[in-house]
């Protein structure tokens, strides 16, 4: 039995939980679709999710098609969500990406394709609601041609049934005129292929073209594009035909070493963590003692594997499966075992932050340890004390994120809570360079240990460095590592209060007091240096060289693409000229224009609700 991995991804409301339901439904999962307005989806299990009409988690379900195990991964679409797609796409071995027929291609569409065709993910296109009113079919495939990639094929095309029940129908193409634009698509990626095609076009027959077109499917060369409707059930069966012989099934070595990776973390019932995880090599068993996360180490206590719609214990998980694994004090991103070969950050990471403050006084504590168990559950969302003025803060995407946390301190924590208006994160850089030391036993350095550091300034997007510039057995390694972990901790609050980046730090000088006892044997304290002693100190001498270099702030920068019409292009330039936005040369292409370029994250939303009038309601924009 194969296994495929397989994610559902989409612009919010093109009707991605609705295929779920759909695929759930056709393959004997459900006696019953589901209805997302009723809020009687399988997969949005949240109470919230049922009151919105949303994804807000990714949620996971099984179900089989002939040979195939699907593990359906059904991720938000929701932009304030994207944190949820992001650790999706380290596990999937193929996609599905969920089109609407009447909206069509939208700005989260066309960051997901990016995304997808970055990683080399293999991608299914489904084109949903062909039956609503507005739907589109040959406009539509020259539009997902143009925004998401041209090397996209009609598998079916869209017919209207007359009489008196009239409706839409979705046939698969099998004419010579689908034959001949499917070896044509084939050839520009296949030199085999169009060597033969070139020599003799008899070459390219069905079963041939089968064969290449998964192939080139399976290394998302090439995308099909499915038509249907989830709510009918029209067009299903082409899809999952897709899905069982064109995405390719997981790659899987169930007696090599445990490599994994976990994507999501929740809460029991008891309060016990649970961790999601794709296993990529070898075989987990209940009790095995596991390596995960930066040199830790686990006994898995339970096994849960996804089958037939739910998820039900065992005594171990092969390479290749999604499993549930209890036991393992495990974060999101953390790896099992060997590293696996995950992909990572391929969203910008969030640009807004709140504050958040208990409505009753007395729930600080209690707020700041369910925050914490909410960060264990979305890293992304930040979590940050500032320790002067006494405020947790979060990290956010937009205001729906907001919204959403609220409720959920609410009600699975029973705190109510307040938050302040969103500002944008930025970031402090050294503008200089700048160094500072502290000596042992001198005053006024209170502390049992030498710290000297220096700090200058690294290129844009380096992040935090640490180095040496002193011997490496001039003092016990331990005090070292205590040295570089405060480093990084330090910098988590510049003198603006901003997280300090892009920078070096080298430690200049070293010195402590080795381990001494007293007249009677014992370890004294007062006369042997600890690690203690140098956490204490490094941020003492750290922000004192962080003086000397000085820091700038600097707020986050988004990229924009704007698509509208050229004679609104003079009226939107000076738009963008006052929201500080950089502009790239505009290209026109007959009565349209495209416009990318640069904006402060401040003005990313205020654009978005200044170009309708400006346009006439016909720009688009896309910001990443």
């Amino acid at each position: 039995m194969r296994t495929l991995n397989l994610g559902i991804l989409a612009h919010v409301d093109a009707g991605k939980t609705s295929l779920t339901e759909r695929l759930l439904h056709e393959a004997g999962v459900t006696d019953e679709i589901g209805s997302v307005d009723d809020g009687s989806t399988l997969t949005d299990s949240l109470a919230l999710e049922r009151r919105r009409g949303i994804t807000i988690k990714a949620a996971v379900v099984s179900f089989a098609l002939g040979e195939t195990t699907v593990n359906l991964i059904d991720t938000p679409g929701h932009p304030d969500f994207i944190a949820e797609v992001e650790r999706a796409l380290g596990v999937l071995d193929g996609a599905v990406l969920v089109i609407s027929a009447v909206e069509g291609v939208q700005a989260q569409t066309r960051v997901l394709m990016r995304a997808l065709r970055r990683l080399r993910i293999p991608t299914l296109l489904f084109v949903n609601k062909i039956d609503r009113e507005g739907a589109r079919y040959g406009g539509l495939l020259r539009e997902i041609a143009e925004k998401l990639d041209p090397s996209t094929i009609a598998m079916d095309t869209v017919v209207r049934v007359p009489g008196l029940r009239a409706r839409t129908r979705s046939l698969p193409r099998t004419d010579q005129v689908f034959g001949a634009e499917l070896a044509d698509l084939l050839a520009e990626h296949d030199d085999a292929f169009l060597a033969d095609y070139v020599r003799d076009e008899r070459s390219a027959t069905p079963e041939r073209l089968r064969r290449s077109l998964a192939a080139q499917t399976g290394r998302a060369r090439v995308f099909p594009v499915h038509f249907g409707s989830a709510i009918t059930g029209e067009g299903v069966e082409g899809l999952t035909e897709g899905i069982r012989h064109l995405l390719p099934a997981a790659a899987a070595d169930a007696d090599g070493p445990v490599s994994g990776t976990v994507f999501k973390v929740e809460r029991g019932p008891a309060g016990e963590k649970i961790a999601y995880a794709r296993l990529f090599s070898g075989t987990i068993r209940v009790r095995d003692r596991l390596p995960f996360g930066d040199g830790k180490e686990g006994k898995a206590t339970a096994v849960s594997v996804f089958d037939q719609g739910t998820d039900r214990r065992r005594p171990s998980v092969e390479a290749g499966r999604i499993a549930k694994l209890w036991g393992l004090d495990a974060r999101i991103g953390d790896p099992i075992g060997l590293e696996p070969p995950t992909r990572t950050e391929h969203f910008a990471p969030p640009t807004l932050e709140t504050v958040v403050v208990p409505s009753r006084p007395g729930d600080k504590g209690a707020l700041h340890l369910a925050l914490t168990q909410l960060a264990e559950a979305d890293p992304l969302i930040g979590l940050r004390h500032d320790e002067r003025r006494s405020e947790l803060s979060l990290s956010l995407y937009g205001e729906v994120q907001k919204e959403v946390i609220g409720a959920t301190l609410a009600e699975e924590f029973g705190l109510d809570v307040d938050f302040r208006a969103s500002t944008v994160i930025c970031v402090e850089r050294p503008t200089g360079s700048g160094e500072a030391v502290e000596h042992i036993a001198k005053a006024p350095n209170p502390f049992l240990a030498t710290v000297g550091l220096r700090i200058d300034p690294a290129p844009t997007g380096s992040g935090i460095g640490f180095r040496l510039g002193v011997e490496l057995g001039s003092m016990p390694f331990a005090f070292f590592k205590a040295v570089e972990e405060t480093v990084h901790e330090t910098l988590a609050q510049g003198l603006r209060g901003w997280q300090v980046a892009d920078c070096t730090v080298t430690m200049t000088h070293s010195g402590y007091w080795a381990r001494q006892s007293t007249a009677h044997g014992g370890f004294d304290k007062s006369m042997s240096s600890t690690a203690g002693d140098f956490r204490g100190l490094t941020p003492l001498v750290l922000m004192d060289a962080l003086r000397t270099a000085g820091t700038a702030v600097h707020e986050p920068i988004h990229r924009f693409r704007l698509d509208l019409p050229a004679e609104a292009l003079g009226p939107v330039l000076a738009a963008l000229a006052k929201l500080r936005a950089v502009p790239e040369t505009p290209r026109l292409n007959g009565g349209e224009c495209t416009l990318e370029g640069t904006v402060p994250a401040a003005s990313v939303h205020e654009l978005g609700q200044r170009l309708p009038s400006l346009t006439g309601g016909e720009g688009v924009a896309e910001s990443a």
